[in-house]
């Protein structure tokens, strides 16, 4: 077994483990965050019905738009404080964080601590 599928196993593990524990309400969404080399993702879901509430990331316009690169801290804050605005225009104030199976740290705990900044509250 290669490094990368030893990897992708290992965060597949601590997705499952997280996604135990962590369920959005109509109180309180859940905040889904997803990473990869070149972007960052981020959706609010309400897990009873399965709908996705609000939705930002490095691939929409309004983020990008001031980015030299989209996969570094800069752009994951950003991507925080947009999914915070939606949010709050929503009328969602608190959410349920769900890190997605990645390590809290990095362009994860960036986006997590600009989206608090702005308003949201887990």
């Amino acid at each position: 077994m290669n490094v990368a599928s030893k990897r992708s196993l290992a965060r597949a593990k601590r997705q499952v483990r997280v996604r135990r524990k962590v369920k959005g309400t109509q109180e309180r969404p859940r905040l889904s965050v997803f990473r990869s080399a070149k972007h960052i993702y981020a959706q609010i879901i309400e897990d009873s019905t399965g709908r996705t509430l609000v939705t930002a990331s490095t691939v929409s316009k309004d983020v990008a738009e001031g980015q030299k690169y989209t996969g570094n801290v800069e752009a994951a804050k950003a991507v925080g404080v947009a999914i915070a605005k939606k949010a709050l225009e929503q009328n969602i104030k608190q959410v349920v964080f769900d890190r997605n199976g990645f390590l809290y740290h990095g362009r994860v705990k960036a986006l997590a601590d600009a989206a608090r900044e702005t308003g949201l509250s887990f």
